[in-house]
């Protein structure tokens, strides 16, 4: 098949997925249905996707390699229910794919792009039901990080913030070709509804969050002082001499609600 013959590139990220018990153990994860709207984010050489095909009613991928678009229109020519997206992940709209139903999105994401690639999709969350996605075994270790250890930090807060994470399998370097150098794992990710989530904005948290691991090893009135002073943080009964990666994400909202109050009473007394 001529996609096979394709080499992976380095600056795309590639690493083609060719263990056939691995991917059996990827697509009994997704457990896709016949009645479900599947995205897929780099297919590749259409490991996952021969099989996506088959068990869903409808799949959009998204590959950004030129080279593979026309092998991937030609491999699945004779089926009626995929789109393929000549398109970089990074900066595709998946709200135009949802036509009234929430989309399921799953991929091999390139590593040096998984952080971005997630806010991205985040920020797009309520036409998506759900993601299953193969990363960096040690990015999937982060994201479901708890407070406290070495992991946790501002990508295990922002994305457990806005879904339930799971740290489903780890996948060998050995299941792919070019074998990557670390190893990998595949995450689930649900995200939150808007009534299960606080009134506290993904956007704040994230600005609040990004100043307090600035300076990790600071305690976290000094990494805040610039946006909340001591005096504030305590009114929360938090101890102003802890480090940023003891808290946990209930006390860095409370702490981005504050801080949101501050600016609203600023913005007050600047208008009287």
């Amino acid at each position: 098949m001529a996609a096979q013959r394709i080499r992976a590139r380095k600056r795309f990220g590639q690493n083609f997925l060719h263990d056939d018990a691995v991917i059996d153990d990827i697509i009994g994860a997704i457990s896709p249905e016949n009645d479900q709207h599947i995205v897929e984010i780099g297919p590749g050489r259409a490991a996952l996707t021969k099989h996506l095909i088959t068990q869903c009613r409808h799949l959009d991928v998204i590959e950004i390699d030129r080279d593979l678009v026309p092998l991937l229109a030609a491999q699945f020519a004779h089926h009626t229910n995929i789109n393929i997206h000549e398109a970089d992940a990074l900066t595709f709209d998946y709200s135009t794919l949802s036509q009234g139903e929430r989309l399921r999105v799953i991929g091999n994401l390139p590593y040096n792009i998984t952080t971005p690639l997630l806010f991205h999709l985040l920020a797009q969350s309520d036409v998506i039901e759900d993601m299953c996605f193969m990363l960096q075994r040690e990015v999937v270790e982060r994201i479901c990080a708890q407070p406290g250890t070495k992991n946790y930090g501002r990508l295990s807060i922002m994305v457990q913030y806005q879904c339930q994470a799971s740290n489903l399998f780890i996948v060998p370097p050995e299941a792919f070709t070019p074998q990557p150098k670390v190893e990998s794992a595949i995450i689930y990710l649900k995200p939150l509804t808007k009534s299960e989530m606080t009134d506290v904005s993904p956007e704040a948290l994230n600005k609040v969050v990004s100043q307090a691991f600035s300076q990790r090893r600071k305690t976290i009135a000094n990494t805040l002082k610039n946006m909340i002073s001591s005096t504030l943080l305590a009114q929360l009964d938090i101890d102003v001499t802890q480090r940023p990666e003891t808290l946990s994400i209930e006390q860095y909202i409370e702490i981005t609600r504050l801080w949101q109050q501050q600016i609203e009473r600023e913005h007050e007394q600047t208008e009287d």
